[in-house]
């Protein structure tokens, strides 16, 4: 699944791309990706005529906000992936959803698996106050640091009160939006901690390299348009693959020298996850 600096770009790139354009046609291959709508006349009925105002993330969902007090919410899932481009360009055979603008072309939702008929991507049409039932507040989220920054101090006490492993830790949606498999290995080996590290044995400054780790590698992330690797591929919405694959430290790296003591960084597996880190991290 992708995580939270793909889902950051995408969102940027949309904010750039879809903001104050109206929406002329709206075609449906499959609704199992729209399950709050029953017939594809229902899609296009809610979405042709309307104008998009604002593009936001809530947590790994985009949200496109309407100018009939509605709101598109796109949830790629494990699967899915967007795509703008000129109208003429031909359907790829797993879009599953194109909206096309009045101006400048469509933008396409694809979902690599709608050809078994195991589509992940959702598309949701909904009035804005049924927003939140849909994909939560911010309060019922893990920390996002993007969105709702906080001092260390804070961090640390939101930190310290947690018993779980730091990859546990990281990993959990319902602790951190976003940060999976790729980044919690960059974060914990940025911040020199062990993966197995308890998080309430942290000392204080365990904690604040903690924290600039976290800040740190999803900016940089994001400033690199995300991560895309052969086994968990990312494109833009300008279909250009995230380029911060070069610049990885541990993640995928097991035998290779590490660049803070030039041993061979490790893998190992915790809790049912893949883990890759270096001798140094304590």
């Amino acid at each position: 699944m992708l995580e939270l600096p793909e889902i950051e770009t995408l969102r940027r790139d949309l904010e750039r791309e879809a903001v104050g354009k109206k929406i002329k046609t709206v075609e449906v291959s499959s609704l199992k990706v729209v399950p709050n709508l029953r017939t594809k006349k229902a899609v296009s009925d809610a979405l042709e005529g309307t104008k998009v105002t604002l593009v936001e993330r809530h947590g790994l969902a985009i949200v496109l906000t309407l100018d009939n007090d509605h709101a598109l919410v796109l949830q790629l899932g494990e699967d899915g992936r967007l795509q703008r481009c000129p109208s003429k360009t031909k359907s790829d055979p797993e879009t599953v959803v194109k909206i096309t603008f009045t101006q400048g072309g469509d933008l396409r939702i694809l979902d690599s698996k709608v050809l078994t008929g195991k589509a992940s991507a959702r598309v949701d049409i909904v009035p804005l106050e049924e927003l939140a039932p849909l994909i939560g507040t911010p309060e019922s989220r893990g920390l996002d640091l993007l969105v709702r920054p906080i001092a260390w101090i804070k961090f640390g006490s939101y930190i310290l009160r947690r018993t779980e492993p730091l990859k546990v830790l990281l990993t959990d949606q319902s602790v951190f939006v976003g940060i999976g498999p790729i980044y919690s290995d960059e974060i914990l080996f940025d911040a020199g901690i062990r993966y197995d590290r308890p998080a309430s044995g942290l000392s204080m400054q365990e904690v604040r390299r903690l924290y600039r780790a976290v800040v740190g590698i999803l900016h940089d992330a994001i400033k690199y348009r995300g991560t895309s690797l052969p086994g968990r591929p990312f494109i833009d919405l300008a279909g250009k693959p995230g380029e911060y694959a070069e610049h990885l430290t541990v993640y995928g790296k097991e035998g290779q020298l590490s660049q803070r003591s030039r041993d061979p960084i490790l893998k190992t597996t915790f809790r049912g996850m893949t883990v890759f880190y270096c001798s140094t991290q304590v």
